[in-house]
């Protein structure tokens, strides 16, 4: 399939999809969108990047035109994403290809207001466009009804389990009426999405165009070893060498988030955050200036590992590795997009090496060493212990007094965070003695949330 119009398609699609410039399908969408029309349903397994909302978003669009106006309070088509970024993405997707059609987008997400999207929902819409938690809020009001929903999407599913949004898939599934049709897209395949994709398809297609753990192509990834306190001014040299470039840095914390930014724009560089803390309003703001170019730098959690498309990003840093490997293919692929090329540079300390090396399992592939190879051998076994620990092993947690500095090679106390040039109220979250911070659930940071916690906030 070397062209849209080959598809099938209303004529004013591949013309909207000129203007936005794109002539030929990606994969994921040249074998989505022909089951999809033919009233299937559908599992669709991808990585991010590769143009799933088009897989769904075309034949959605095309289904619905000239479907007459819709009842009040009611969506024919209802779409599901994890965070408020990809909503506000897929949303505006929609918005572009519906433009001159009848067909009305209406998008919902925590942190806005329920009574200006309950007057938005009044009047009845084609495409509803929702974040799980702020939909069954919505529905708990009786702002709107799924009786008539025709055509169901779930996109990104494994991360929605992954935020404990379990519990509000099966909710909202008691809303929907049992005649529909259901596309589900994910990156990954736990034992858990199975059971999600049992219950909520029939008979799917499935569509795989890349395997599970593999990055994407154009992506140039690289490590840097470097001590937990030396690792914000490592950013900096790397920021200043591409002061013109959009650069996307992801911390595993919101509090080392926010911190991070403060201290970046005292350094002087033009820089944002975007995390769990925000308000809508403040994430959005943060998102178009980015998009703009006016902020190069935005920092962010796992909040927006998905669901953000700005094809200029150039650089990704991790400057915290993810404690779930998956989430690492979803961050680097923030990057080398729209057929651009990108660089993913992981800042890895010695806390951090049991991580890297499930990354690189998961990758099946050794990520080029690019700085801090020739790690002390005291590095090397605290490094060791911390992995045993992460593994389950009975070793030891590391000593305080084994925290070694990439530039010196020698035992670091908490005065490291001052000589690498960290303000006195960094020094805690950036201390290269510092052990990294557990969240009530006692996952690291308190980032993963077991599935079937549920979250609201959307």
């Amino acid at each position: 399939m070397t062209d849209f119009s080959m598809l099938g398609l209303i004529p004013s699609l591949p013309r909207a999809l000129e203007r936005m410039g794109l002539t030929a399908p990606t994969p994921i969408q040249a074998r989505s969108i022909p089951a999809v029309m033919e009233g299937r349903d559908l599992l669709g397994l991808a990585q991010t990047g590769t143009g799933k909302t088009l897989a769904f978003g075309l034949p959605i669009v095309h289904a619905l035109d000239d479907a007459g106006k819709p009842d009040p309070k009611t969506a024919r088509a209802l779409i599901l994403a994890p965070t408020r970024e990809l909503v506000n993405q897929i949303a505006d997707s929609l918005t572009t290809l519906t433009n001159g059609l009848q067909t009305s987008v209406v998008k919902v997400v925590g942190g806005a207001s329920l009574n200006r999207q309950s007057d938005r929902l009044a009047r009845g819409c084609d495409i509803l466009v929702a974040t799980p938690g702020r939909l069954i809020d919505l529905l708990e009001r009786r702002a709107v009804t799924l009786n008539q929903v025709r055509m169901l999407v779930l996109d990104e599913a494994d991360q929605m389990l992954d935020l404990g949004f379990v519990h509000a898939l099966r909710k909202i599934s008691r809303y929907l009426p049992e005649e529909r049709q259901t596309l589900l897209f994910s990156a990954t395949m736990s034992s858990q999405m199975n059971e999600i994709a049992e219950t909520f398809l029939n008979h799917p297609v499935k569509v795989q165009v890349s395997p599970s753990g593999k990055a994407a192509d154009k992506v140039e990834q690289a490590v840097h070893y470097v001590a937990q306190g030396d690792k914000p001014k490592l950013l900096e040299s790397y920021l200043r060498e591409h002061p013109e470039e959009l650069a996307l840095v992801f911390s595993r914390t919101k509090h080392g988030a926010e911190k991070l930014s403060r201290l970046l724009a005292s350094w002087g560089f033009e820089v944002a955050s975007i995390h769990g803390n925000k308000s809508q309003g403040q994430r959005e703001r943060a998102l178009a200036a980015f998009r703009s170019g006016e902020t190069k730098v935005l920092v962010a959690t796992d909040v927006a590992a998905r669901g953000l498309d700005i094809p200029l990003v150039r650089h990704v840093y991790n400057l915290d590795l993810p404690n779930v490997p998956e989430n690492y293919i979803h961050r680097i692929g923030r990057t080398a997009r729209a057929g651009r090329d990108g660089r993913a540079v992981a800042f890895c300390a010695p806390a951090e090496v049991g991580d890297l090396r499930a990354i690189e399992t998961l990758l099946r592939q050794k990520i080029e060493v690019i700085g801090g190879e020739e790690w002390p051998r005291a590095m090397a076994e605290e490094a060791r212990a911390e992995a045993r620990k992460q593994t389950g092993g009975r070793g030891r947690p590391a000593s305080r007094k084994g925290a070694v500095t990439a530039k010196s090679g020698k035992p670091g106390g908490g005065g490291k965070a001052k000589k690498a040039g960290l303000h006195p109220a960094y020094a805690e979250e950036f201390g290269g003695n510092k052990q990294r911070r557990r969240g009530p659930g006692g996952g690291a940071g308190g980032q993963r949330r077991k599935a079937g916690g549920g979250r609201r906030d959307g």
